[in-house]
């Protein structure tokens, strides 16, 4: 049996979400502060959730000890 297991980044975990086919969920950036001059378009857009792209999804998922 392995030793040592490895610690899930406890950052990541609250930050990121792993839908039913395994794909990896995060939140839009830009939707803190400074939201007076952005159109209302852009600021509803921001308010969904998106998947992460390829090329960081392997590297969040050995981050959340997936």
């Amino acid at each position: 049996m392995a030793k040592n297991k490895m610690k899930s980044h406890r950052g990541a975990c609250k930050r990121l979400k792993l839908t039913g086919s395994g794909k990896v969920q995060r939140h839009k950036a830009y939707k803190g502060h400074i939201l007076t001059k952005k159109t209302a378009k852009r600021k509803q857009g921001l308010r969904k959730s998106t998947t992460l792209g390829s090329a960081d999804e392997k590297r969040m998922l050995r981050s959340m000890a997936k």
